[in-house]
């Protein structure tokens, strides 16, 4: 489905109905948005991952501006700040209330800036495998320099190049970077999960390049806007937003909730899917949005 909003196309996808049947009542659930990481990738990454979830969840996937199935538009606008304003109009759009928002990765740092600007439109904030500011990159290229191979080391030259000049060379970035995403990696379901999905090479080159718009974005100073109850998720091996952002984040979100996968590396859905959803799910229960 498509969403024709600011100028661009948002596709999105829902999973599980929004209205069920319980007892002699319906009953309304929650409408939960799921935002990608990247940038360059898309939404279906999370599936099935989080299929379970919409049994309490009604799961709202979408796709950034300029990436997956959604429309392209102005390069110019391919960044952080532009995403936020189309998460927050894709909500109006669909007439939503506040929604509970799952952010991964890049998808952490939209939904992080989204809760932060528009409090009242997030009942319960998500945030898995992120960080607030730039400075994960110095670390995650100081992980590669120690610890990469010489695969490893040549494509994510490229990255912190942002010379990515197809999808065929982003391909050969993941495939080379597999085994540090997941401590589970399985080159097999990698490929035909990869197969799946969609790449996009500019709007990668325009986050991490030489003045990418990740090198130099810092939401600490407005994480103390957010009034949702958070509850943020972290890798203890993860190589590109280790712990200690997910540490720096619980501490300048009043009341947040943090959790480290100690099997975990950056992707928490490959390594420990199920105890990711239970941890998700029974924040949902036991943590009440906030009275204003």
């Amino acid at each position: 489905m498509l969403a024709a909003i600011r100028g661009t196309t948002i596709y999105f996808d829902i999973e599980g109905a929004g209205l069920v049947p319980d007892g002699a009542h319906m009953r309304e659930k929650p409408a939960a948005f799921l935002i990608h990481g990247g940038p360059g990738g898309d939404h279906t990454g999370f599936k099935p991952a989080f299929t379970p979830l919409s049994n309490r969840m009604q799961l709202v996937y979408f796709d950034h501006r300029g990436q997956g199935r959604s429309g392209q538009g102005d390069p110019e606008l391919y960044n952080l700040d532009e995403n936020v304003e189309d998460m927050e109009a894709l909500r109006e759009h669909l007439g939503l209330g506040p929604i509970v928002s799952i952010g991964t990765s890049y998808g952490g740092m939209v939904a992080m800036a989204h809760a932060a600007r528009y409090p009242d439109s997030v009942s319960h904030l998500v945030l898995i495998v992120t960080a607030s500011h730039g400075g994960f990159i110095a670390k995650a290229q100081a992980w590669v320099a120690k610890h990469g191979n010489a695969a490893q080391k040549r494509v994510c030259k490229r990255l912190w190049a942002g010379e990515f000049e197809n999808e065929a060379q982003l391909r050969e970035y993941y495939d080379a970077m597999g085994p540090a995403y997941s401590r589970k990696f399985d080159p097999t379901a990698a490929a035909a999960t990869r197969g799946r999905g969609t790449v996009s090479p500019v709007p990668l080159n325009l986050a991490f390049g030489p003045g990418g718009f990740l090198r130099g974005f810092d939401l600490r100073p407005e994480l103390k806007r957010i009034t949702a109850p958070t509850l943020i998720l972290a890798g203890r091996h993860d190589w590109i937003c280790p712990p200690e952002f997910s540490e720096e984040i619980a501490r300048l979100i009043p009341g947040s909730d943090l959790r480290i996968f100690e099997e975990s590396s950056h992707s928490i859905r490959a390594d420990e899917p199920e105890a990711m959803r239970d941890a998700i799910a029974g924040f949902l229960v036991h943590k009440r949005a906030r009275k204003a």
